[in-house]
């Protein structure tokens, strides 16, 4: 009789999960984090390819170079400021605590909407002076690089936006601290990014 009851047992019927293992991912990670790495690892090809680009346009004759914009300094600046305050938000949310996180964490986001705006009246002060993004090769690269930079930090300041939305609101620490993990890797990224796109334009 037994063995007759087992025959009639049909085990993909069954809910549940299979010999009382639970189910592990491939990688200690969150998920999220998987792919910003995977983004940030594409976006750096991305940038690599048009700095390389760069590199070969400017030995042909018809390249003028561009004069170091002194706005560009202080949005250096800027940047730096927001990439610290988001690293400082990032070491409070660690320790599970709250007091200044909120400061740390929207000031981060403030100063790179002010690196943003100091971007556009850069472009507004080249474009006063005949600079356009048509004039040459150079001016051209200079909207394209830039432009490309700002457009990358937009994206992370509206996932930022959301998480500020959820840090006022009151959400937990806990609950938050991947987002702000996360923000605060990619405005690293976008920092490293930068510096290196500046020192290129501010010496060719």
């Amino acid at each position: 009789m037994s063995f007759i009851k087992n025959i009639a047992v049909k085990p993909w019927e069954r809910k549940g999960i299979i010999g009382g293992l639970r189910p592990v991912g491939t990688f200690d990670t969150a998920p999220e984090k998987v792919a910003l790495v995977f983004f940030l690892v594409v976006a750096s090809v991305v940038f690599s390819l048009f700095t390389v680009s760069y590199i070969i346009r400017m030995e042909l004759p018809d390249w003028r170079p561009l004069s170091d914009p002194a706005q560009l300094w202080l949005n250096t600046g800027l940047l730096v400021i927001s990439s610290i305050l988001l690293q400082w938000a990032r070491t409070i949310v660690q320790t599970e605590a709250r007091k200044h996180l909120i400061s740390a964490f929207i000031g981060g986001g403030v100063f790179a909407i002010l690196f943003i705006a100091g971007q556009m009246n850069t472009w507004q002060d080249l474009q006063a002076t005949g600079n356009y993004i048509n004039a040459n090769p150079a001016t051209s690269f200079f909207f394209l690089l830039t432009g490309l930079h700002a457009l990358h930090l937009l994206g992370g300041l509206w996932v930022w936006s959301k998480s500020s939305i959820r840090l006022i609101a009151g959400s937990k620490p806990e609950e938050i601290k991947l987002s702000i993990e996360l923000c605060t890797l990619y405005w690293h990224f976008l920092l490293i990014v930068w510096l290196a796109m500046f020192a290129m334009l501010a010496n060719t």
